[in-house]
Parts: C-alpha cells; structure tokens; sequence
C-alpha cells in the first residue's frame, strides 16, 4: 500500500459547499420562552471531550490494573454507576421537565403542579427515552433534525408551538448505526447542539459530508492532509493496532471507525485516542445534567452469516459494554475491554489493557454494514482506478472473514456463563451492525425493566420497502421486529412492549407516514419483571418539506443537502411547525404523561384523551397487500441549491416553494 500512497496526494479534492445558516424560527420573546433559555445554559459545553487512551492515539496500551482489578458482572440490574448517575440525572430533568410541559399547554392542566406533587417518588414522574434508527447518513441527519426540534439550545426552538426541552427532560438517548453516529458524536463533541455541529467552524471537518470517506476531510480542515497523508495515518494508526503485541486482531471495521470520525469528531485526525468509555468523566455525566448516551451492535456467531431475532443484542454506554439477553446475560467495564479477561477476571499477574474502546470503533461496531462503503468501492464509478485497487488490495490483505464484522479480541465473556453464553469458548466476540436483526431502531435498551422507561420517541429513518425503486421509506418493520422479539420467551428476558400491528396494516393505514401512538391504554398492555410496556411514539421520516429517503449508501452531501435533510427531520418533529396539527406539542406532552397519569391514578386531561383519540393506534388491521407507497409533500418544499447553502427559514407553515434536488452519488 505504502507504494501506491503517493498517488493518493493527486487526487482531485471535492470542495465543500459554504456552511448553511441556522434554523430560523420566529422569535417569541415570552417569558416561558426566557425561562427555557436559562434551562439551556448548563448544557451549552466546551468544544470536545476527552482523549484518554494511555498511548495517545487509537493503539490500545498495558496499564497497571486498579487495586480492585476489573471483573465482568451479571446483568442482574442496572451497575452501580449507572444506579449512582440516575439519583442525580431524574431530579435534573423536573425543572426542565416542568418547563417544557407548561409550554406544550395541556389545556386544564397544572403541570408545575402535578410534577411538584408527585417527586416524593420519582417513578412517578415521567422517565423518557429517545431513539434514533439505523440508515447511514440519512439517519444521521434526519435524527439530527429531531434532535434539533427537541434541544431547547436551538435557535428559538422554544418559541409557540415548538418543541425545544424535550431534550434536557430525556433520561435515555440510545443510537444505532447512522443514528449511532449521531449519538457518538454529540457526546464526542460535549453534547454539543445540533446546530454547533451542522454550523461548526471554519477550520473544523466535523459534518463536512461534501467530501466522502474516500477522499478524505477538505485541505483546510483541521486536520490539514492531503488525501494521501489521510490514508497513511489511517492505516499507520490500524497497525499499530494489530502490531502493540497484545492480541488483537484488526478488520475493516477499525479503518471504517477510522475514517468515520474524521467526519464526527472536532479533534486533530479524528481524536484518535479518544474513547467511548471517557464520557463517563465529562463533567455533565457526572453530574446528571445529560442524557446517558446508548449504542447497540448485535453478535453474530462463528461461522454464521445470517442474525436472526433470537441473537443476542450487545449494548454500549459510557461504563460497560454487555448484554441483558439470557445468553451472555452479563457486563464488561468498557475502559478495561482489551483486556484478557478468564472467567470474569483479568488473568492473574497480566496487566489491564485501555484504550481499545476508541469511540470510532464502537461508533463503527455499531454500523458494520457501512462497511459496504469500502467493500462496494469496485461499484463506484466516481472513484478512480487506482484507488478502487488499492482498496481492493487492502481487503485481500484483511481477509475475506473480516470484511462485515468488528472483531473484540479478547473475549471479554470468555469463559463466564459457560452453561448459556455462546462465545463462552471463543477467543473473540464478534459484532455486527444492530441493525442485522431487523430491529433497526435501537429499543432494546430502552426496553430494559431495570431502566423503567415510560415513553420512548422512536425515529425512524429506515429504507424498508426496498422493492419500490429509489422510493425507499420506513413502513414499521423495525417496530415489529422489536414486538416479535418481545414476545418470544427464550430471549426476552422480562422485556414488555405494546402491541404492534403488521407491516401490511403499517402502510395500509398510513402508520407510516404520521406519528403514531403505540400502547396508550397501558392496563391492556403485556408487563415486565418492573412494570408496564413504555408507550411508543413512533416519528417516522417523512416527506415534509424535502425527499429525505436517500439511499442508505450515498456517500458524500453537499452542505444544501445536509441541511434540508436535517430540516425535514425538524418538521417531521414538529408537524411542519404545527402547520399540520397546532395541537401537535400538546399531544407529544400527554404522550410523555401518559404512563404517569396511570401509576398515580390521575384522571386523563381532556385535551390528552382528544390526542389519544387522534394519535394512538387503536387496534385496527388492514392486511390486504398494500399499494406502492409514494409518500407526497406533506408542506411546500424547500428551495435548495447544489452549490451555497442558504439560511434555511422556518416559518409557522410559510415555505418557499420549488425544488432543485443535487444529484447524489449511488452506491448501490
């Protein structure tokens, strides 16, 4: 490879189109408005987190074990550090809670009240989780446009009839492949708003997507390589890796990880030795002033190619990496993994290993099947020659085995519930995309009774109807997946989950294509070791004001197209800024009171049940085959060009009209 770099430095660059404005929302200058503001000011962070790998970069280096070694644990409840973050994190969402409910004006309802008199037992109040699906770049910015509407940091996104604080009352932010991108860099970043990353800074890379992964961050960037200087260190960095002499293996997933956080993280080259495990020592985690951020891959057995619903789902937060399933049923501490754990404990007189959980592989542990990005290169025309050989060379070099996995070596779980872990006996544990099981939106943490979840807000950003040529729309396959798990009793694990209709009914009904309400009647739901099923409100991508269902594989947006995909991710959120239901913010509040209006036998406001009436799915099957779904606008379409990138300008239901849609760049 090294004789081929210098070939790498010709390449023609892809300039990277002008920054985009923000979103622009009338300005209600109220004194709701002012005192959600104020809320805002503890989560507005400093530039980027922390680099604690003990080499300095994305090798994994020996340390002195702590005096207590790391042990992995039974996944018999929540970790002490977890138990420990939500006795601060629930208290720190009332206040923000409390403002976000009084300005989504429940019609004859106190919410500052209610919320006041039901703290003595915080079960009782609201516990809410938001997540965001799998689908590439796609996911990433239409999740992002949720992300935006809900973050009361947002340019007047506390305005009358906007949702903003919806964020900073949220216990549980879990991602998944692209959304697992847009966790992963949120946090990597300080949980950073939206707009900061979408706007960043001259000399940032950070959601520069004008430029692909092949090519590398723009020249003035801040890491300032040619794209010959990028694959370089790229694959310096991969080696030292598979060379550090403590057993690793290395696979396309640590060059994908790589690359990806070129485009996530605002660090020199990607913040290599930044790792997922040091959010846990940012301040904010600490104090409970932040959601708690979850990834999820899937493992896939030896010698498999195929993950069906009864594998076992694999979760990553900022403490441990592990499973609840029956299976594994266990936790490893995530700063520790790389070490060469036996039976639960670091191997007698070895030393601990850090640094292997680097945020680029577990962001890309969790999105494996972008690993088609670099496996598809033979299939992109765009790409020259001589750099589709390189890749290929590359690949032959990797080995056709690790083309579509992240390879954890050691085991963490080797040798520890030897009766029902699979890998018990495996020297390595191998995961895949969490996505591979059809449950492309990353509920399973959230399902968890240990975490008492009442309402998760599931985006999903999904290319499900696939055989409709480019019309490639969610239609509710990943909330079934999700509902079939649930009821198959060798591996839910005492998981409820409401009831779920069909993909034919899905899309039939339109449940498709508006938000729905899954669960509402929560005494007719089934029940978990902890209590009822949460209630589901699914978000599904839409056509508000731009066709956002690009293809998962488009690898490069220019900065017109970033936005306007982040923008119809804000009205899909919002309902088009209530141009479709000025009641929408009302109803997303009595969705998220729902279960506490059950615990604490509450008599439902009039204005919750009209929502339930209008939002909930209430029973109803279509099982006839449905139509081609092809989606309309559901607002005016956003102006957009291929080149500048102008203010995007919401307005409370004024858009401007036609639509100049830049051609993307097919992967597939």
């Amino acid at each position: 490879m090294k004789g081929l770099l210098a070939a790498l430095a010709s390449a023609a660059s892809v300039n990277l189109c002008n920054a985009g404005a923000g979103i622009v929302i009338p300005r209600d200058a109220s004194p709701e408005v002012l005192a959600a503001e104020a809320l805002a000011a503890p989560m507005i962070l400093a530039d980027r987190a922390l680099s604690n790998s003990p080499t300095g970069g994305y090798t994994p280096g020996a340390v002195d074990c702590p005096s207590t070694r790391p042990t992995i644990r039974l996944a018999t409840g929540l970790s002490e550090s977890e138990t420990s973050w939500l006795q601060k994190r629930r208290p720190a969402t009332v206040q923000p809670m409390i403002s976000w409910l009084s300005r989504m004006n429940i019609s004859g309802f106190d919410a500052a009240t209610y919320i006041n008199n039901n703290m003595a037992n915080f079960s009782n109040i609201p516990n809410i989780g938001i997540a965001a699906s799998g689908g590439g770049y796609r996911a990433l910015l239409n999740g992002a446009g949720f992300l935006a509407a809900a973050d009361n940091r947002t340019s007047n996104s506390t305005n009358t009839g906007q949702i903003g604080g919806l964020l900073q009352a949220t216990t549980y932010l879990a991602g998944l492949s692209g959304g697992g991108w847009l966790v992963t860099s949120l946090y990597s970043n300080n949980f950073s708003s939206v707009e900061t990353l979408r706007d960043g800074s001259p000399d940032s890379s950070v959601w520069k997507f004008g430029n692909s992964i092949f090519e590398g961050p723009n020249s003035d960037g801040i890491q300032i390589l040619s794209t010959a200087d990028y694959f370089r260190t790229i694959s310096d960095e991969v080696s030292g890796k598979a060379d550090a002499g403590l057993g690793f293996n290395t696979s396309i997933t640590d060059y994908w990880g790589r690359a990806l956080s070129y485009q996530m993280i605002n660090a020199s080259n990607g913040g290599p030795g930044y790792t997922f495990s040091s959010i846990a020592e940012s301040d904010d985690i600490q104090n409970g002033q932040i959601p708690l951020p979850l990834l999820v891959a899937d493992e896939r057995s030896p010698n498999t190619a195929i993950v069906s619903l009864n594998s076992t789902v694999y979760e990553f937060n900022p403490w441990e990496m592990g499973s609840w399933d029956p299976t594994t049923y266990a936790f490893a501490p995530l700063q520790y993994t790389g070490s060469n754990f036996s039976a639960g404990s670091v191997v007698a007189n070895q030393q601990c290993v850090r640094g292997f959980d680097n945020v680029g592989f577990v962001m890309g542990t969790s999105s494996t099947l972008f690993n088609q990005f670099l496996l598809q290169i033979n299939n992109i025309t765009a790409i020259p020659t001589f750099l589709r050989n390189i890749f290929t060379n590359l690949l032959v070099d990797i080995g056709e085995d690790n083309n579509d996995i992240a390879q954890w070596q050691p085991n963490p779980f080797y040798g520890f519930n030897n009766q029902t872990n699979r890998n018990a006996q495996e020297a390595e544990l191998t995961l895949v995309d969490g996505g591979e099981d059809l449950q492309n939106i990353p509920l399973y943490p959230l399902i968890q009774p240990q975490r008492e979840v009442d309402v998760i807000f599931a985006i999903d950003s999904s290319a499900d109807n696939q055989d409709v040529d480019t019309h490639t729309w969610p239609n509710g396959a990943s909330l079934v997946a999700t509902y079939e798990r649930s009821t198959n009793a060798t591996i839910e694990n005492g998981t409820a989950f409401p009831s779920i209709p069909g993909i034919k009914t899905f899309v039939n009904l339109g449940l498709n294509n508006r938000p729905t309400f899954f669960g509402c009647n929560a005494s007719n739901t089934t029940t978990g070791q902890s209590g009822i099923a949460p209630l589901i409100v699914y978000m599904p991508n839409s056509p508000y004001s731009y066709n956002s269902n690009i293809t998962t594989f488009t690898p490069s947006y220019n900065n017109s197209e970033r936005n306007a995909i982040i923008q119809n991710g804000y009205d899909v959120a919002t309902m088009g800024n209530g141009t479709l239901d000025a009641e929408w913010p009302t109803c997303m509040a009595c969705a998220v009171l729902s279960r506490s209006f059950f615990k604490t036998g509450t008599a439902v406001p009039a204005a919750c049940q009209t929502c339930f009436d209008r939002y909930c799915w209430n029973g109803t099957l279509d099982t006839a085959t449905p139509a081609d779904y092809y989606p309309t606008f559901k607002v005016a379409e956003v102006n957009i060009s291929s080149g500048a990138s102008p203010a995007l300008v919401v307005t409370m239901g004024a858009y401007s009209s036609a639509l100049l849609v830049a051609v993307a760049l097919m992967m597939i």
